[in-house]
């Protein structure tokens, strides 16, 4: 993939061969849907074939986003009528179970809301760096009825651990920066006006190292930490089933009359709007 025009919502920018951004271009807030998985599985393809990448940065151009969630006003059958991908899985679940695996070091630069499909983009990465002031992590989907699908569960409780796992997917609650790295959601917060240089120069020097080290160094750590497809895959099976049933249609018909996917305040607040449901 080369690089790309400023209109593609995921597009590869290269720094140099060793050293790829990943810029997520969706206005205004970034939401994933069915037209976004061709582009990222491009992306995932080019990470493992290329010779050359040894570090690669997932980063947002659209101010307070970072990722956010599924698209909801796309027929289901959109998402569920695509094939599955080379692990076997569906190809949400299988793009991220690659992006684990692929001989590259994976780091999200996460500025702006990183809500259910940004967080479990961020979780399959290998680092993630966020703001302190502008950073919100969350796997919203509880306050919608909804089984998060694209694999927080087994990530988040090797990352965090079983109690604080629980604690983020069971809430809903928008967790910031500076509790993220806390928890160990992240790897570091910085202020946000020192992220992006930090950011830089670690993928700079990462992308100055050998690449076959550096893949073997990857894989070892992937043996005792990345959770198997067996795993993943159910969550996803999980999510499927809860979007047809009639409560969660009820919240998502709730959330979308309060202004989901049009209205910024919304997006921006989203763990407070899914806590106003139940009242």
């Amino acid at each position: 993939m080369n690089n790309g025009s400023s209109n593609q919502r995921i597009r590869i920018e290269r720094r140099s061969a060793a050293h790829w951004r990943v810029i997520l271009d969706h206005p205004p807030f970034n939401i994933f849907g069915p037209e976004s998985i061709p582009p990222l599985n491009a992306v995932m393809t080019a990470l493992e074939t290329d010779p050359d990448v040894k570090v690669v940065v997932f980063e947002s151009a659209v101010p307070g986003f970072f990722l956010t969630h599924y698209d909801f006003t796309r027929p289901l059958e959109d998402t569920t009528s695509m094939p599955p991908g080379p692990t076997g899985m569906p190809p949400l679940p299988d793009m991220l179970a690659r992006l684990g695996r692929a001989p590259v070091v994976s780091i999200a630069l996460i500025r702006g809301r990183a809500t259910g499909v940004g967080s479990e983009l961020a979780l399959a990465s290998d680092m993630r760096f966020a703001s302190r002031e502008k950073a919100l992590l969350s796997q919203w989907e509880v306050g919608a009825a909804l089984v998060p699908g694209g694999g927080p569960m087994v990530r988040l409780s090797r990352l965090i651990g079983r109690g604080r796992a629980l604690e983020v997917l069971t809430s809903g609650e928008d967790i910031d920066g500076e509790l993220a790295e806390r928890y160990g959601y992240v790897n570091r917060s910085f202020r946000d006006s020192e992220l992006d240089a930090f950011v830089e120069a670690l993928a700079s020097r990462i992308a100055s190292f050998d690449k076959e080290a550096l893949a073997a160094i990857k894989h070892q750590v992937n043996i005792a930490t990345l959770p198997p497809d067996a795993a993943v895959a159910p969550e996803w099976d999980a999510f499927i089933a809860s979007v047809g049933r009639p409560q969660a249609q009820q919240k998502i018909a709730q959330l979308m009359d309060l202004g989901l996917q049009t209205k910024h305040d919304v997006e921006a607040r989203l763990g407070y709007y899914i806590g106003t449901l139940a009242r």
